[in-house]
């Protein structure tokens, strides 16, 4: 997801800023002090979530909102809570009040999650064809290179992903076959969809349908113990209601 920061304070941002980079699934493309300065960014990086405060010197954050047209998703963030009638009845998606808690900005985020995964129509993203809006399913797959070649993989297939220096290994159930790509992992991670695949070290990536077992700091998958990271703990832990 697509996210801004709006915040006249220099400290809110830094600290939201460090929150989202700690979620693979948040591509945090712009922040700003004065409301104004992010207009047209809004409209021609199509952000999908704005994280805004209320009390500032420029716009209230409130009356910010109100005039944007065909606004994203929002979450208020501000020291007062005395505005959050006003926030929900301009449809926020949440508010959050500071100083805000890590495990209360995973839950409001994993909402926005939710509800684009509900309403926004079947389009292509990269090379991952997601849901219909009707419930139904497609077949969902991504293309990768390997050496002169581009293989097609089912993600339903895959279990796990690997860090391997410069290259990813990607882990096939039922055939014991991996794949050797060279590839980022914020590459494959941006054609992935967030609420399947969650990135638990710095050096895996796992498919939530095949977790087997969580035991302490390591996530079972077909016998192999993959680690949890410490970065990733608390993100991880809180997107599974553990």
């Amino acid at each position: 997801m697509k996210c801004i920061i709006i915040d006249d304070e220099p400290l809110a941002i830094e600290i939201l800023s460090g929150y989202c980079e700690k979620l693979d699934f948040l591509d945090l493309v712009g922040t700003y002090t004065n409301p104004l300065d992010s207009i047209m960014d809004i409209k021609e990086k199509k952000i999908d979530l704005i994280f805004c405060d209320i009390e500032m010197p420029q716009i209230n954050g409130i009356d910010f909102m109100g005039t944007l047209d065909n606004r994203p998703f929002f979450i208020f963030t501000t020291a007062y809570s005395q505005y959050a009638v006003d926030g929900f009845e301009l449809n926020a998606v949440d508010y959050l009040v500071k100083p805000i808690p890590y495990h209360r900005f995973i839950k409001s985020v994993s909402r926005v999650q939710n509800l684009i995964s509900k309403y926004e129509k079947p389009i292509m993203v990269g090379n991952v064809f997601p849901s219909n809006g009707d419930g139904s399913t497609e077949k969902k797959f991504i293309f990768v290179k390997a050496e002169y070649e581009s293989i097609k993989i089912d993600l339903d297939q895959i279990e796990y992903i690997q860090g391997l220096r410069d290259y990813l290994k990607i882990h096939i159930c039922d055939t014991n076959k991996t794949v050797l790509t060279l590839m980022s992992f914020k590459e494959i991670l941006s054609k992935l969809p967030a609420n399947q695949f969650l990135r638990v070290h710095k050096s895996f990536i796992v498919n939530v349908n095949f977790i087997k077992t969580v035991q302490r700091n390591r996530i079972v998958i077909n016998d192999i113990r993959i680690p949890i990271g410490e970065s990733h703990k608390e993100a991880f832990f809180s997107i599974l209601g553990i």
